[in-house]
């Protein structure tokens, strides 16, 4: 396993972003079947709010994890942007994530260009990043891992400036999101990207959330969605809270569950 530490100036985003990736290229799987050979198969990871870029290998066991099956992992910074474009800020995250970072990273590294050998996952809002890009960009990612997704869309068209927000203000989110009533129904709405992309080639999803997460009811609306308009996914409810602990299980098990094919 190499663990790199790079950047490069993105057009999409206007400046110069971080990324971490974790390679197999000396995994050693066992004394018969010698190393992981590439091009690798790849998992695009995403942080959630208030993250970087090297959460998710501070915290979790990725880095193993992504030996032991042979994946690249890609771990990109993004601030608390959504993972969506913003046409306020010129900057183009979604862009980022469906096209440059996967473009860039191919030439880079040895990695798979195979729609099937490419997945976008992430955690909270890089579980929403991962979804709605998923979708967005279906003709590059074959599957998409969602952990404790903020879905949070419906209730951003509902905010008014005066209206106490979670996290973040209200005119943060109409920097990050564009005018909040236009929201749903959009590009950057996960219910209308999933209906549009049933009408393509839909990527597989893993979605999953605790069931004392703050953002339960919203994980299990759109599990709800999915059904009522026949989106084929795998869907994980099980105690658990908005943590670390939580999301270092079900990455495992979202690998797990790439690799089984379900």
């Amino acid at each position: 396993m190499a663990v790199i530490h790079s950047n490069f100036f993105s057009m999409a985003r206007g400046g110069i972003v971080d990324f971490t990736a974790v390679l197999p290229v000396d995994a050693h799987v066992n004394p018969k079947a010698g190393y992981h050979k590439g091009p690798f198969k790849t998992m695009y990871l995403l942080h959630g709010y208030h993250g970087n870029q090297d959460d998710w290998i501070t915290k979790t066991r990725i880095a193993e994890l992504a030996s032991r099956d042979g994946y690249a992992v890609i771990m990109p910074g993004c601030q608390n942007r959504f993972y969506v474009d913003s046409e306020a800020l010129n900057e183009h995250h979604s862009r980022f994530i469906g096209e440059e970072l996967v473009d860039v990273t191919r030439k880079m590294f040895h990695l798979s260009h195979k729609r099937e050998d490419t997945v976008l996952a992430g955690l909270s809002m890089g579980g929403y990043g991962a979804i709605i890009n998923g979708l967005k960009y279906s003709e590059t990612f074959g599957a998409v891992i969602a952990l404790s997704s903020a879905l949070v869309t419906e209730e951003l068209a509902q905010a008014t400036p005066d209206k106490p927000m979670a996290v973040g203000t209200y005119d943060y989110f109409c920097t990050t999101f564009g005018d909040l009533k236009k929201l749903p129904g959009s590009d950057k709405d996960p219910k209308a990207a999933a209906k549009k992309a049933l009408n393509t080639n839909p990527p597989r999803i893993y979605l999953s959330c605790g069931t004392e997460d703050g953002l339960y009811a919203h994980n299990a609306d759109y599990h709800r969605y999915l059904n009522e308009i026949g989106y084929p996914h795998t869907y994980i409810q099980k105690p658990g809270d908005h943590n670390w602990g939580y999301w270092d299980a079900e990455i495992a098990a979202g690998l797990d569950w790439l690799k089984d094919g379900v």
